[in-house]
């Protein structure tokens, strides 16, 4: 079987190297980050029980993810920018959308591997076709490695999709800005209760206030903002969907920014930006149009955010892993024709992807003109 090439050490580049690995197909995966804690890895996941978990269960990891679930999450609420609680939803402890933390998932993941399947510090700069039909990537330190299978799973700014597509992510109109605050409970005790023990949503036109509990009382904030691209032109954060913010101003100027446009809400919810106990991170939240699909190309293909990147709505992380699932098994049961196992892969990846941009826009229900009756009756409408 030829060995497998992927670039990108996420969630999805994780699974699929863990997938080929139970079939007995070897995999090498090169990652851009120095090391696995180089950077933060994002708050917790709702792992869904018709695309994530089943992928889980096709690695062989369904336990070691159950291990990981934190109990009593599944709380949801909705306030207004007054602090007023308009929507409660309890946990029905039925364990349908289970969270988890996203390191640790990682973590788990990349345990399941054998030793240095994963080559840190292999920031990929471009790729080119070979005349042979091999593929080559080129490493940001000069070195490059050439494979006849290559999978792009190096997320929204992939170097390896322009050997399939022309796309590139275009700006949806938000901007998400992520803090920490820790030991909640004790520290920070009204911003604590106005969060609940779950995820609360706190919402208006334009704007939001999102913030989830993760363990040891720590409550991850993200902050939303409907806000032209250049609305922090004079900050050096990067397009990138994973980069962390390096502001020539400081961290401060950026806050002080963020906080002016959430003037006259409620104290217990703009100390989630205030009396944050971390630096913030600014994403500019990017998409790939609806509808962007390739024609087949001998020995390349992408999953995730690569393939099919879109503004977040809770799909991204479980999408990923059912694409690494789906070509792992995929590649699995093809193991003598390679092409019919990508064709396969693309066929149902492009049809899923399609199925999931008809869904309703997330942003516009979340902090649109009708925020935040039109996302609680999204909430409830799911509900009942």
């Amino acid at each position: 079987m030829t060995p497998v090439t992927i670039i990108g050490a996420g969630l999805g580049g994780l699974l699929l190297a863990r997938v080929l690995h139970t079939h007995g197909i070897p995999a090498t995966i090169h990652e851009a980050d120095p090391t696995p804690t180089t950077r933060t890895q994002g708050g917790l996941l709702d792992i869904h029980p018709w695309n994530g978990q089943p992928a889980l269960a096709a690695a062989g990891l369904i336990e070691e993810f159950q291990r990981l679930v934190l109990p009593g999450r599944e709380t949801y609420r909705v306030l207004d920018h007054h602090g007023t609680v308009l929507l409660d939803l309890p946990d029905r402890g039925t364990g349908e959308r289970p969270e988890v933390s996203r390191a640790e998932l990682r973590q788990t993941l990349l345990q399941s591997l054998p030793d240095h399947t994963v080559h840190w510090g292999h920031k990929a700069a471009a790729a080119r076709t070979l005349p042979d039909g091999r593929h080559e990537v080129r490493f940001t330190d000069g070195t490059t490695i050439t494979t006849s299978l290559l999978i792009g799973a190096d997320g929204a700014w992939s170097r390896i999709r322009p050997l399939l597509s022309p796309a590139t992510p275009h700006y949806v109109g938000y901007t998400s800005i992520e803090y920490f605050l820790h030991d909640a409970d004790h520290r920070h005790p009204a911003t604590a209760q106005a969060v609940g023990t779950g995820s609360m949503f706190a919402l208006a036109p334009g704007q939001g206030l999102l913030a989830h509990r993760e363990r040891a009382g720590t409550l991850h904030a993200y902050v939303q903002l409907k806000v032209p691209q250049d609305w922090m032109a004079d900050s050096d954060a990067d397009t990138a969907d994973t980069a962390d913010l390096a502001d020539p101003a400081g961290p401060e100027a950026i806050t002080a920014r963020v906080a002016a446009a959430f003037d006259g809400w409620a104290p217990q919810l703009t100390a989630l930006i205030t009396d944050a106990d971390t630096p913030p991170v600014v994403r500019r939240l990017h998409a790939l149009p609806a509808d962007h699909r390739w024609t087949r190309v001998p020995g390349v293909t992408l999953i995730g955010d690569a393939a099919h990147l879109a503004a977040p709505n809770g799909e991204g992380a479980n999408t990923a892993m059912q694409d690494a699932a789906d070509l792992g098994q995929a590649i699995a049961e093809h193991p003598d024709d390679v092409e019919a196992a990508l064709a396969q892969y693309e066929h149902a990846m492009f049809e899923r992807a399609a199925a999931h941009a008809a869904d309703e826009d997330t942003y516009e229900l979340m902090l649109g003109d009708a925020a935040p009756h039109s996302w609680i009756a999204m909430m409830t409408g799911a509900e009942g």
